[in-house]
């Protein structure tokens, strides 16, 4: 007769390196992005690639931890990066009794104001007329710069949209949960021309591709961020101008809100758990500003208009 399994006796990881391979088994139990993983990876690895000997002991890995974390010249948005990767890992590592304390707790992030890059409007109205529409690149190439434009989608949502997430009928686009950062999916509106060039994409999209997603490259093979970042390089040469593809999710968020869109509405369309992201496109230049002073100020309601007095009689 086999015994009954009742109680399975835990066996602590020997080395840092098992421990967070358990970690990162873990998160993937838990539906983590394939991103997120990357970068907790990426974070670990460059930790022990500059500091071999954090694993050695506790101290070893504290001294490490506060060269790493304080190292001169770092950004905010790459130290909050690492901070977050690693404090993580190594609460994990507590909580499993892996070690006896988190060498990271009670370190806060850096306020981080954001890099927003603006495009010219110019440069987007050229930008647009670029792409050659008589090959099956260049109409791929025009319905996705439309589609960030007119949705500010992610790069890499867009890229994970298939034929399916479209709905011509509602001028719609779904981002599902597994493929959206934050792992809730949402609706995306879009114009009547944006649908437009779906269509057009769709159209000459061979049968076979039905499982192939809807941007994809001319072999019907998913497109990555390096392809899409080589092809708006190529674009950029043409227009005599530099920015990567993720400005164009800046440029829409500008100029949606620039045109009197909610901002409330641009965290939703923008897939931003809160308003912390979001803010970063409210603070506007200071032409933008002042022009809102101006149309806005509670003296206008206030104070009687007046009429301009041309001449003063003495």
């Amino acid at each position: 007769m086999v015994k009954r399994l009742t109680k399975v006796k835990k066996t602590a990881p020997a080395t840092l390196e098992e421990a967070f391979a358990q970690f990162i088994n873990w998160k993937k139990a838990n539906n983590l992005s394939e991103q997120t993983i990357l970068d907790y990876t990426t974070h670990f690895n460059l930790l022990l690639k500059r500091f071999p000997s954090s694993t050695q002991s506790y101290e070893e890995l504290e001294k490490a931890l506060f060269k790493h974390l304080g190292q001169e010249g770092i950004k905010p948005a790459t130290y909050n990066n690492r901070l977050v990767c690693l404090r993580s890992f190594f609460k994990w590592c507590v909580e499993h009794a892996i070690l006896s304390d988190n060498p990271l707790e009670g370190f806060k992030k850096r306020k981080d104001e954001g890099r927003v890059v603006q495009i010219d409007e110019k440069v987007l109205s050229d930008l647009i007329r670029l792409p050659d529409l008589t090959t099956y690149v260049g109409l791929r190439d025009y319905a996705l710069i439309l589609i960030f434009l007119d949705t500010g989608i992610r790069p890499k949502e867009a890229f994970g949209l298939m034929e399916s997430d479209y709905n011509k009928y509602a001028l719609e686009l779904t981002v599902q949960a597994q493929k959206a950062k934050t792992r809730t999916s949402r609706t995306l509106h879009i114009m009547p021309q944006t649908a437009k060039a779906i269509d057009e994409l769709i159209s000459v999209r061979p049968e076979e591709w039905k499982d192939a997603p809807l941007f994809c490259t001319n072999e019907g093979k998913p497109l990555n961020r390096h392809t899409w970042g080589d092809r708006i390089e190529m674009y950029c040469k043409k227009l005599g101008t530099q920015f990567h593809p993720y400005a164009l999710r800046h440029a829409f968020s500008i100029m949606f809100l620039r045109g009197k869109g909610n901002a409330f509405a641009l965290q939703m369309m923008l897939g931003h758990v809160d308003m912390t992201m979001t803010k970063r496109y409210v603070r506007l230049t200071n032409n933008d500003l002042k022009e809102q002073h101006s149309i806005a100020s509670p003296l206008n309601q206030i104070l009687p208009q007046k009429k301009r007095i041309r001449k003063i009689d003495k």
